[in-house]
């Protein structure tokens, strides 16, 4: 049998077949970025990812130095890892970027977001959204004969999983603020 006459079946492999089989897995990376805190430079960062074709899955921004006007820009983005290298390099390049940190491989961290939920629903509804509330410590910031207004903090996750369970019960706007995130230690 010569060469190229490899029977059904074989474990013959192409050399194309040789590369990195989780190269093409796309994976959530948080990046901090902190920039100087002036007019535009926002919509530089965010003309960097709309102009390339990138998802942003979450974006906040504050000011975090007043004395040396930088601020803080935490963004939560999807791609391959030769994606999320390339935003992180081309993120760098950015005049006013002073730094940019993937919190996703540089170590343990810390995310938390806030969300507000509006619920409607009135009898067993109501406590049963009350109930739900309590598990995931929501509180309640505003009540009404045919509504509730739900607070709560803690991870994408743990936020999806509460309006999930609260879609049935009458969930009727949603408002979220986005990732905010810290590396953990010193």
């Amino acid at each position: 049998m010569s060469a190229l006459n490899i029977k059904k079946g074989s474990s013959a492999k192409s050399a194309y077949d040789l590369k990195n089989p989780n190269a093409d897995v796309n994976e959530a990376h948080t990046l901090t970025v902190t920039v100087d805190n002036e007019a535009g430079v926002l919509a530089r960062v965010i003309g960097l990812f709309s102009g390339r074709g990138y998802n942003i899955e979450s974006l906040t921004v504050a000011e975090i130095n007043e004395e040396y006007h930088t601020s803080r820009i935490t963004i939560v983005t999807t791609g391959t890892p030769q994606v999320i290298e390339q935003i992180k390099a081309q993120l760098g390049r950015i005049v006013p970027v002073h730094s940019v940190h993937d919190l996703t491989v540089e170590g343990p961290y810390i995310e938390r977001e806030l969300a507000l939920f509006k619920v409607a629903g009135t009898s067993d509804k109501r406590v049963e959204a009350l109930r739900l509330a309590d598990i995931f410590r929501a509180n309640v910031v505003d009540s009404t004969l045919e509504s509730f207004v739900f607070e709560m903090t803690g991870t994408s996750e743990k936020i999806d999983a509460f309006a999930d369970l609260m879609r049935p019960l009458g969930l009727v706007e949603t408002a979220r603020t986005g990732v905010a995130a810290m590396s953990r230690g010193a």
